[in-house]
């Protein structure tokens, strides 16, 4: 059983993980899971890959391999990047027939309370293929915005789109395909029928929302609420569908997620005797967050809530959605098609990743589109952390003569290092979270203890401890050398005395100490 459940968005397994995924959910999620954990907090921290999504197919056939293999290839990459990026999430569950199960064992009882309807709806259809489209099988002009969009969602401003509301359809796997549309019945959950409950349930947490996803969630409230496919024909890929109105179809990839969540919760518990869902009961007492990007918070945000608010009062509701903007690389997006990416696994090889998961935080796009630039990242983390934490270190060594030797604090040293603790407890809680003030804190406290007089050698030590505590979900590498030299990392700062320490340096990029020489 968990205090906190921390689930990042399931990463669809297609590729690997590049940097900008690593600048959004999933680092974001971490150091939030690990300030929890610091705080005396117990955390699960969790997710899996995403294997039914629709963009297994066309980035499979786009590769000359199937949707399986290119599962298996991706989610190792993922799994490797994720643990060279110090991400601490707990390891990805095989997407199994235990796994599949646990998504029938979710859909199932809302099927059987008559929770789903029948709909009669015209979907984009292939014509010499001869295959219903959706998701990343189709292209098109976003009804919303009027840019190009796949099925779903649009990508650039959010909106949902579902069966025939793109303009212009064309087939993702052959362009030359002409692409008619067609009547197929399907079932879909209403997600009207939550109005109350949804308009509610935003009302109570609209703090938690970061301002370009409240927008968009007021824009969807606005209008007539979409309703979610819970089937839909069968590509070959994905789950089938157990319903004998929709014989031949499989379960709408996106209505995976929240069983997905629940089933690599109940994996990373240790697969706790008792239901797999008992974490996500509401009775449990537990809190549950969401990490994941803009272009998901319809996903996440409204058809995963809706999801959970069908089964009436018996699961958790998330207690936050923490959602990030693109990440942009050298000020164009990111794209694995034509190569323009940094992958987070490559880039840990080269610099140290304290150095990396401090930059990323400094620069991650929290409210608006950010930029990565690797030239940024080697004069950045080298002037602003790099060299002041070693010259800090300098510092500590001319003072401390003998380590472990106990040290007088005073009330003034208590009292900074409590002022500390207060700044960037403000940064990971929820209601103010941001890894970017976070990140410019560990600048601002660098600074500050360098340059800054101490009387007493007990208190600049304190306050140093204290800022290292602070630093560690961030700074994992260094932090945790400290404490295997004896430094305990605590959020306490009532103590009257402190051991003596010695401070660990930050070592450099390759690429910056090749072009110091």
């Amino acid at each position: 059983m968990t205090g906190t459940i921390v689930i990042a968005a399931t990463p669809t397994p297609n590729g690997d993980l590049h940097v900008g995924h690593m600048a959004g959910p999933y680092l974001a999620g971490d150091i939030h899971a690990r300030s929890l954990r610091a705080a005396g907090r117990p955390v699960t921290y969790a997710t899996c890959t995403d294997d039914s999504q629709s963009y297994m197919i066309s980035t499979a056939a786009k590769h000359g391999t199937t949707p399986a293999e290119l599962c298996a290839t991706s989610t190792a990459r993922i799994q490797r990047s994720v643990e060279a990026m110090g991400i601490s999430l707990a390891p990805m569950p095989p997407i199994d027939d235990a796994y599949r199960q646990a998504v029938l064992d979710f859909v199932t009882p809302l099927y059987e309370e008559g929770r789903f309807e029948l709909r009669t709806v015209r979907m984009p259809y292939a014509a010499n293929a001869g295959t219903y489209l959706f998701d990343g099988l189709v292209k098109g002009e976003c009804p919303a915005c009027l840019t190009e969009s796949c099925g779903g969602s649009c990508e650039g401003c959010g909106h949902p789109n579902h069966f025939d509301d793109l303009g212009d359809p064309r087939s993702v796997l052959d362009p030359a395909d002409p692409v008619t549309s067609r009547e197929v019945t399907v079932l879909v959950l209403p997600i009207e029928n939550y109005r109350q409950e949804l308009t509610a349930y935003y009302a109570a947490r609209e703090n938690t929302w970061r301002q370009h996803s409240r927008q968009l969630i007021r824009e969807i409230l606005a209008r007539p609420l979409p309703e979610i496919p819970i089937t839909v024909p069968s590509p070959g890929w994905g789950i089938d569908a157990p319903f004998a109105e929709t014989p031949g179809q499989i379960l709408y990839p996106w209505i995976e997620a929240m069983p997905a969540s629940i089933y690599s919760t109940w994996k990373a518990d240790g697969e706790p005797e008792g239901p797999v869902d008992q974490a996500w009961r509401a009775e449990s007492g537990n809190s549950l967050v969401y990490f994941h990007g803009f272009d998901n918070v319809y996903f996440w945000g409204m058809v995963d809530l809706v999801m959970l608010l069908a089964h009436g009062d018996r699961y958790l509701t998330p207690d936050a959605n923490v959602c990030n903007e693109f990440y942009e690389l050298e000020n164009e997006k990111f794209s694995t098609s034509r190569n323009h990416l940094i992958r987070g696994a490559d880039l840990v090889a080269e610099v140290p990743r304290d150095l990396v998961r401090f930059y990323l935080a400094l620069t991650c796009p929290e409210d608006q589109r950010a930029n990565f630039t690797r030239e940024g990242l080697d004069k950045v983390t080298a002037q602003r952390l790099r060299d002041p934490w070693n010259a800090l270190a300098d510092r500590i060594d001319t003072l401390v003569t003998d380590p472990g030797e106990e040290l007088k604090v005073t009330d003034a040293g208590r009292r900074r290092a409590a002022v500390i603790v207060e700044r960037f407890q403000a940064c990971y809680d929820l209601t103010s979270f941001s890894l970017t003030r976070a990140a410019d804190g560990i600048i601002t406290q660098l600074a500050r203890l360098l340059t800054t007089e101490r009387a007493e050698p007990g208190d600049l030590l304190m306050e140093v401890r204290t800022f290292l505590a602070c630093a560690a979900p961030i700074l994992i590498d260094v932090t945790a050398e400290a404490e295997a030299r004896g430094v305990e990392l605590t959020l306490d700062t009532d103590a009257e005395t402190i051991d003596a320490f010695l401070l660990p340096r930050l070592p450099g990029s390759v690429r910056s100490d090749r072009s110091t020489r």
